[in-house]
């Protein structure tokens, strides 16, 4: 296990090392040849040919119309698909993410996708429209508990609570709590209200719940090769959606944690917890948060070994994941893929709001850290 650098010289020792590796690969592109475009594609973008990621090509052509409201256009194309080890790095994190390997060719056709994560304000518009309940509103069944005594059959889920003191990262239980009356309403349980918060995404989604939405508004959920193709907005091998440094210029470009985790959110960012969507920039391709904030739901179905089947296809098209989920830590739970990572990331714990990095939930539970964009 690596030992771990305080953040405070994390961000300051990223800037200058960044710089430093982002000038040799300016450099070493400047030797190398473009991919030659394929059929149909734009010319790439060189990068570093000691690198595992290849220049991205992207499909020519404009988008198919008008957008559609709150969407952009993601014109698609080929590109390196994974994360390396990112230990070895400045603010690296102590997560090696093996299953985000080995870095491989994937293609992925155009397509629009929400701008922002969904708010609260559209969630409340689908279910006022349609008088849909969520899983963590549903009451569990004692049939689908039956060593559970009936009084902890109780509806509600799961929420994030600050320690009172540092603990061993070793176990998430430390932090997270099964709290009653806890919804997409009231995330972060009875007592609490999303009044006030239309713009702020909406959390305590299962899966189930977000894919019910994107069908009522005529759209899907992204797979993953369709999340990290839009993510990286064109740039291959970035360590984030921005580019190559944490804080360019010091400025903070995702919402993530600050301070000792779990203990305290400093909110050196602007925001200590959850925030409203689009309170940074961009990516190139327009779209906000796709880092931090809220890890969102993708379609595949988790499994580690899932890049190392593409990797021996060669260039995979439109992959849509694994026929069946498997997390060898919990065999017997079902999983889907989340992308992006959330407010509660940090390079003490998790730094998977870096670039194809993935995470893995359960598709009955929710929590306040989740949500979800959509895509057509």
């Amino acid at each position: 296990m690596p030992v771990l650098v305080p953040a405070a010289v994390c961000f300051v020792a990223l800037g200058v090392a960044a710089a430093a590796a982002w000038k040799i690969r300016q450099i070493k592109a400047s030797r190398a040849s473009a991919m030659a475009p394929a059929g149909g594609a734009a010319p790439a973008v060189a990068v570093d040919p000691d690198s595992p990621f290849q220049a991205t090509v992207e499909n020519r052509g404009a988008a198919p119309g008008p957008a559609p409201e709150g969407m952009v256009w993601i014109p698609g194309g080929e590109f390196s698909m994974g994360c390396d080890d990112p230990r070895a790095g400045v603010c690296g994190g102590p997560d090696a993410m093996p299953d985000a390997r080995p870095i491989h060719r994937v293609q992925v056709d155009g397509f629009w996708m929400d701008r922002t994560e969904v708010t609260n304000a559209q969630f409340a518009r689908f279910v006022a429209a349609t008088g849909y309940v969520t899983m963590a509103e549903r009451t569990p069944r004692q049939e689908d508990f039956p060593t559970a005594p009936p009084e902890n059959l109780v509806a509600g889920s799961t929420v994030f609570t600050p320690t009172a003191e540092e603990v061993p990262l070793t176990s998430h239980f430390r932090w997270w709590r099964y709290e009653a009356g806890a919804n997409w309403r009231h995330p972060e349980g009875a007592g609490t209200s999303i009044d006030g918060r239309d713009a702020y995404p909406v959390v305590q989604v299962a899966y189930e719940d977000a894919a019910a939405y994107a069908r009522w508004a005529g759209k899907r959920l992204p797979t993953e090769a369709e999340f990290e193709f839009a993510e990286r907005g064109g740039q291959a091998g970035q360590r984030y959606a921005w580019g190559a440094e944490l804080q360019p210029g010091g400025r903070w470009m995702a919402n993530v944690y600050q301070g000792t985790f779990p203990v305290h959110d400093t909110g050196r960012d602007g925001f200590a917890g959850l925030a409203p969507t689009a309170q940074f920039p961009p990516n190139p391709y327009g779209l906000h948060d796709t880092a931090g904030n809220v890890w969102e739901w993708v379609s595949d179905w988790y499994r580690p070994d899932t890049y190392v089947l593409h990797a021996k296809l060669g260039v995979v098209r439109n992959p849509t994941g694994p026929e069946t989920p498997f997390d060898p830590a919990e065999p017997d739970q079902p999983k889907r893929v989340h992308r992006g990572g959330s407010f509660l990331c940090t390079d003490q714990y998790c730094t998977r709001y870096m670039n194809g990095t993935r995470g893995k939930g359960e598709i009955t539970t929710a929590s306040n850290h989740l949500g979800f964009r959509c895509v057509q």
